[in-house]
């Protein structure tokens, strides 16, 4: 069968497979271009002033993501924000500007995603980890990433989940703690322990007197003394061996476990958790899984799966201990 011509297919797969914007849109969050149009439009030589930038150079950035609804050109060389730039802004409430770093591990480890595919082993695999922890800098922005989701996933995850019913969340892994403050922002009754590597831990927000941060490895052992052991997006970024010994360390806890991850869905619909699946495999080497898998991994680590809540970012999968 010869193959079809399809114009308006070739138009739409050209735009999927590019990367310029993308990039664009990341290196003009890092640059914080969306916080001076705040008040309104502004010149390309005005917002490039503020913000460190090149003007010419600015102009063909903004010019580019305008073409994509992010931002808008009302004049020649006059820029405004959409509804799209919006949540680029650092003090919109769902904040998104700090979500798209330009990581420089991420980018060499996705430029290798050829060798990936072909041998299934990841650019950096563990040792992703290990890179990070040597770079202070990329730490950092890989921990503001996270925490520029958390405005979007407290604000799906808090009503999915009986949270008041609950004394002391240990969050494992839990970054630099701005989920878990969020939490305890919204429950006052709630107290939390934050529970990660050392050069993690030491960036840790405010809580109060009802956060306490502890520092270690999840393959070592986790805090005791919790109700329920949270892990958000932690699982993802190991394959089974590695992900199994976290889980069996937070078994010996003899509490709940709440895993909160996008799980793999059946079907070809529009999936996130399909696409970041893709980053880990370039990345760590881990895997995001389905429902099934996630049941398997937990019964073989002393769990059993108890429930299983969609919501319109993460799902929230709790397993009790047997």
């Amino acid at each position: 069968m010869p193959p079809r011509i399809d114009i308006q297919a070739i138009t739409e797969l050209t735009e999927l497979a590019d990367y310029i914007v993308p990039f664009t849109l990341r290196v003009v969050c890092d640059l914080g271009v969306a916080d001076h149009l705040a008040a309104g439009p502004r010149t390309a030589d005005e917002l490039a002033a503020a913000v460190g930038a090149h003007p010419g150079a600015l102009t063909r950035a903004l010019r580019a993501l305008s073409s994509h609804g992010i931002f808008a050109e009302t004049d020649p060389g006059v820029f405004t924000l959409t509804a799209l730039a919006e949540p680029l802004r650092t003090d919109h409430p769902l904040s998104l500007r700090a979500a798209y770093p330009l990581l420089p591990a991420d980018i060499h480890a996705l430029g290798q995603l050829t060798t990936a595919l072909r041998t299934g082993r990841p650019a950096y695999g563990a040792a992703y980890w290990d890179h990070l922890a040597a770079d202070p800098a990329q730490s950092l922005a890989v921990d503001r990433w996270m925490a520029g989701l958390n405005g979007i996933h407290l604000r799906t995850v808090m009503p999915a989940y009986d949270w008041p019913a609950v004394t002391t969340v240990v969050d494992v892994g839990g970054g630099n703690g701005a989920f878990l403050a969020g939490l305890l922002a919204r429950f006052p009754a709630l107290r939390g322990v934050l529970f990660d590597l050392p050069h993690v831990v030491r960036h840790a927000v405010a809580g109060g007197d009802r956060l306490q941060v502890v520092a270690g490895s999840f393959f070592d052992t986790v805090p005791p003394g919790g109700d329920l052991y949270v892990l958000k997006t932690v699982l993802p970024g190991w394959d089974d061996e590695h992900a199994e010994r976290i889980l069996r360390n937070v078994r010996t806890a003899g509490a709940r476990v709440l895993l909160l991850e996008a799980v793999i869905a059946q079907g070809d619909g529009s999936d996130v958790a399909k696409l970041v699946d893709v980053h880990t495999l370039a990345v760590t080497g881990g895997r995001h899984r389905d429902s099934a898998e996630l049941a398997h991994l937990l019964d073989r680590a002393g769990f059993r799966l108890t429930r299983i809540t969609p919501t319109a970012t993460l799902t929230l999968v709790e397993g009790e201990p047997v």
